[in-house]
């Protein structure tokens, strides 16, 4: 009996610093890349080889999409606007092996092709979209470019709207060159233009969460089981794009936290196309399971009785509180405090003040860092006064410019 107690004792000793391992490194996808992130702050929960540019197929139809919907945000188009479709998309959808849906009427509104493209993955009108933003295909990847370069992406390679292989269009590639015949990202580029997507342009996420919609007549299905009433349904996930088989961009709205996941190439992806799948609800329940979205502090509340000086005021200082909630991704096991830095709140400000008056901001100061911490700057917000300052009554208010007067220029 004692020789079997001290066995055990050897392996639970041996054992122990295995138990004692974060989450965080024990967990790992059976993808070659992913990544998962707070959608509001941008925080990294969890990160796998997720910097290295890899093919993304049609989820190169999120950034085509974006370019849309901020031209009609710019007043150069609408969602009724008609879109001719040019021969060149035309004949994709009659001559190639390209995903596609019969364009015959050679005319759609921009809101029909939208769905299309990110419902069905129909690269004909995509192209169609990018040609009518831009004029033709190769200025629209030149606006993609620009794009991605102003979000700090600058390992991409873009050669289309679509992410189709250069070897399925019409218009092979010519030079001598083999490479590169198709676009590729990263992993955590793609999560900055998925975050992008549904912070500019939310409006998305009506069209994602659909399982089908309807042209010409017919109704066409989506490839994204765990929208409601798939086989793989998840409450609160409402979009965004699968891809090639193998691949899947993913975003849920669970407890108060939205969070965006990529799952890149799944392992042996290509026979079992719905491992994307099991590899994103693994990834999500990880990544709810973990991190609890958590207040720093709440609209109208100060922080850490943050204040200001008011120079003339019926009172010294006033409440400098905060004009939104500032939250953050807090992972369960961290023990400590997650904190923010107020900035600005130093300055001497003249009464009057107005209730609203922007006195300073308040960052967030998040030492829980994964991978690369945050995809963008960690958030801050605005502190703003709590309430209307009125002037010192007179003579305390002849006083206090004297004083004023005399330490300045005496």
């Amino acid at each position: 009996m004692k020789k079997h107690f001290l066995f055990l004792f050897f392996v639970v000793m041996l054992l122990l610093p295995y138990f004692s391992v974060h989450a965080t490194e024990k967990y790992r996808t059976e993808a070659e890349h992913s990544i998962a992130v707070e959608a509001t702050t941008g925080k990294i929960l969890y990160e796998q080889e997720a910097t290295t540019p890899t093919s993304i197929g049609s989820i190169t139809n999120l950034l085509t999409i974006y370019l849309v919907y901020e031209a009609i945000e710019q007043g150069k188009l609408t969602l009724d606007t008609p879109v001719p479709i040019s021969d060149y998309a035309y004949n994709l959808t009659i001559t190639s092996p390209v995903t596609n849906i019969p364009l015959d009427k050679r005319s759609y509104p921009v809101q029909e092709l939208i769905y299309a493209s990110l419902i069905a993955s129909a690269n004909s009108a995509t192209i169609a979209l990018a040609e009518q933003v831009a004029g033709s295909e190769a200025t629209f990847v030149d606006l993609m470019k620009e794009k991605l370069t102003s979000w700090g992406i600058s390992d991409a390679t873009i050669l289309n709207s679509t992410g189709l292989s250069k070897d399925m269009l019409e218009d092979k590639q010519t030079s001598e060159e083999k490479e590169p015949i198709e676009n590729r990202l990263s992993a955590i580029d793609v999560a900055i233009i998925a975050r992008h997507l549904i912070l500019d342009y939310p409006q998305v996420l009506k069209v994602t969460s659909q399982s089908h919609f309807s042209m010409n007549g017919t109704t066409y299905y989506g490839t994204n089981p765990m929208l409601k009433g798939g086989i793989y349904e998840r409450s609160g996930l409402d979009g965004l794009k699968t891809a090639s088989g193998t691949s899947m961009v993913a975003t849920s709205l669970e407890n108060g936290m939205r969070v965006i996941t990529v799952v890149l190439h799944t392992k042996e992806g290509d026979l079992y196309p719905e491992k994307r799948f099991l590899e994103t609800t693994n990834l999500m329940n990880y990544a709810y399971q973990y991190f609890t979205w958590t207040p720093i502090v709440e609209a109208g509340q100060a922080y850490q009785d943050s204040k200001v000086r008011v120079f003339n005021g019926k009172k010294s200082t006033i409440p400098a509180v905060a004009k939104q909630d500032l939250m953050v991704a807090k992972r369960n096991r961290y023990k400590k405090e997650t904190t923010a830095k107020t900035n600005g709140l130093d300055t001497v400000l003249d009464a009057p003040l107005s209730k609203g008056t922007v006195l300073g901001t308040l960052t967030l100061n998040d030492t829980d860092l994964i991978g690369h911490g945050y995809i963008d700057e960690q958030p801050s917000i605005e502190l703003v006064a709590a309430k209307d300052t009125a002037t010192a009554n007179w003579p305390f208010s002849w006083w206090n410019h004297f004083v004023r007067y005399v330490n300045e220029k005496l």
